[in-house]
């Protein structure tokens, strides 16, 4: 910011008057001080916005993208159509809607004119949710104008999600997707987007000649040229890292390869190990080194500590000569090839498996094949915020109708797979308001560079979907939930979780958007031997990354994963900190015989270096 942006203000918790920044509550504040520079910065500003515009435009005149935006849009307006269709069709429902709406407004407008009439002891002001941080700028409650806008949007906006929740004529499946689309679109429609309604925007704009707008259509442009056509909204400074230099740097080395998977093996810092081996299987969606963002937060350096012999399975980022590849094909050559990769390695056949979200799906459902097969090499499985029944899925069930799948599957059709940005843009909706809206202002209109942060780094570097196994995915699991109703079919067998009677340690998140923790309690039912429950503190990935030394969060333990969710969280007993040395005393509790480290390489191949050249194939 310039200097002759910087006036004086008042502080918001002193009341005194600071140099240098600009939130006073002044008019002059809002008033172009230089015209004619304004005006030039504003063309500057057009001119960078025709190249964003002609980024966006190219790619579909060449026939490279097809808007699946139409779909979900379409989608949307449906859902819409069958709400406003609720409450039209009886005028008194209509009626007493319309009434709660202009009663709000009137509230509003009472307590504006009350204010601008100088009296400021009114209490009925309508105010954010605790936690929402779009409003924490003076001026949204100093000032008569942005408090209005503020009241009258989060009327508006409660109201609408008012109007879903009493919608009881709707069905279960449209409710929930009514619900989710109205957050979006209130998400988006917030004052906190726009310049001429935010007044921290206003003043930054004010106080550049619009300089900021110019940088913010410079950084569209970039960012729809990185996504080839689709806004690919940065979340971080993603040129502080490299996989490999400061990210996944755990030593190891990779030990096996095949179409699908690279088998990692990590270098012990032990002079003893435990006998059996640990393998990881993480998600095919985003990249297993979650597990390795750096060294104070790696899960995988962290075992190896405790004396384990990790291998991780890294999955190829599919292309179009993986478009046929399915659950089977990734159970074979990827979960299977890693056990006889292990055996290989280190000649043991008895090895503790971890499965992370549908990493941990694909184990369940192979180790219910397994059992079939006669094949024991697994002893224990961890599952690591996993669901394997989608009852309590969560509003990635929103994404997932039979219209909507086979959108998916038509989209997928020509390339053969589903390109790693749709995933994205799915799971940033999750979560719109902290992951996408945020950085529009901030990137967009403020122009200012995001931070450099691992965790975002980690969830821009998306990975394709192979067509016939997310295909297999979404019909099997959200769509008909068959794995834990018993009627999923893979290798030609139908699969009962019955059948997994190993030890099982199941760790849910409490805020975890992806996979409920009510979700993930309900899929221990469906197994046949003893099941640990786990309930750690915050959300998918903070819960599961929470290194000991951190001292953050929390977790939950106590009886076996029997009855309602609710009633065992009750009973559950909380334990300050992380949950790895629990998970630890529990391994150690079913195996804790103990061999001589075991080096990569001493019995099997080495074809190169952690992390390997799978993980840093990038979309």
């Amino acid at each position: 910011m310039s200097a002759a942006s910087k006036t004086p203000r008042e502080d918001a918790k002193t009341g005194e008057q600071t140099d240098g920044d600009i939130s006073g509550s002044s008019v002059e504040q809002y008033l172009i001080r230089d015209p004619e520079q304004f005006a030039l910065n504003l063309a500057r500003m057009v001119e960078e916005a025709g190249k964003a515009a002609s980024a966006w435009v190219q790619p579909r005149e060449k026939g490279e993208i097809n808007d699946s935006a139409n779909d979900q849009l379409t989608d949307m307006v449906k859902t819409f159509s069958k709400l406003t269709e609720y409450w039209l069709g009886d005028p008194n429902r209509a009626l007493e809607a319309q009434t709660r709406l202009f009663s709000g407004y009137i509230g509003v407008w009472q307590n504006a004119l009350l204010r601008a009439g100088g009296d400021t002891r009114s209490d009925g002001s309508v105010e954010p949710e605790r936690g929402d941080r779009r409003f924490q700028d003076p001026e949204w409650g100093r000032n008569a104008f942005f408090d209005f806008l503020k009241q009258a949007y989060l009327v508006t906006s409660r109201w609408a999600a008012d109007l879903v929740e009493n919608a009881d004529g709707l069905d279960a499946h449209t409710k929930h997707k009514a619900g989710f689309y109205m957050k979006q679109v209130s998400n988006a429609i917030s004052p906190s987007n726009f310049i001429l309604t935010n007044p921290e925007l206003f003043r930054e704009t004010i106080a550049s000649n619009g300089e900021n707008l110019i940088r913010g259509m410079k950084m569209l442009g970039e960012d729809i040229a990185a996504g080839k056509g689709e806004l690919k909204v940065r979340q971080g400074d993603y040129s502080r890292f490299s996989v490999g230099k400061n990210i996944a740097v755990t030593p190891g080395k990779v030990v096996a390869r095949s179409d699908l998977a690279e088998i990692i093996q990590y270098t012990p810092t032990t002079e003893t190990v435990f006998k059996r081996p640990l393998l990881i299987c993480p998600p095919w969606i985003n990249k297993f080194y979650i597990l390795d963002l750096n060294p104070q937060k790696s899960f995988i350096r962290w075992a190896v500590e405790q004396g384990h012999t990790v291998f991780v399975i890294s999955w190829v980022n599919p292309d179009e000569r993986h478009g046929a590849k399915d659950w089977e094909a990734y159970t074979r050559d990827g979960l299977q090839f890693a056990l006889d990769s292990i055996e290989t390695a280190t000649g043991e056949s008895e090895v503790n498996a971890i499965g992370y979200c549908v990493g941990g799906t694909l184990l369940t459902a192979a180790l219910a094949l397994m059992a079939q097969e006669g094949d024991d090499r697994i002893s224990t499985a961890t599952f690591f915020t996993t669901q394997i029944d989608f009852t309590h899925a969560g509003d990635l069930k929103v994404f997932v109708d039979e219209e909507q799948v086979a959108a998916v599957e038509r989209s997928m059709s020509g390339k053969g797979f589903l390109e790693g940005t749709r995933m994205a843009a799915a799971f940033n909706m999750l979560r719109s308001g902290d992951l996408i809206w945020p950085y529009v202002v901030n990137n967009y209109m403020r122009g200012k560079d995001p931070v450099p942060f691992d965790l975002l780094y980690w969830n821009a570097d998306s990975t394709r979907m192979a067509a016939a196994n997310h295909s297999f995915y979404l019909r099997n699991c959200y769509l008909d939930n068959t794995l834990s109703q018993g009627r999923m079919e893979l290798a030609g067998r139908t699969l009962s979780l019955s059948d997994i009677v190993i030890p099982v340690y199941s760790l849910a998140a409490r805020e975890d958007h992806i996979a409920p923790a009510k979700s993930v309690f309900v899929g221990c039912h469906h197994f046949g031997g003893p099941v640990d429950f786990v309930m750690a503190g915050s959300g998918h990935i903070a819960g599961v990354v929470n290194p000991p030394e951190a001292g953050k969060y929390q977790y939950w333990s106590g009886a076996r994963p029997v009855g309602e969710f609710e009633n065992w969280v009750e009973n559950a007993v909380e334990t300050k900190g992380s949950w790895w040395p629990h998970w630890q005393s529990w391994m150690e509790s079913h195996s804790d015989e103990r061999v001589a480290a075991r080096q990569p390489g001493t019995r099997s191949q080495v074809l190169g270096d952690a992390p390997g050249t799978y993980v840093k194939t990038r979309v």
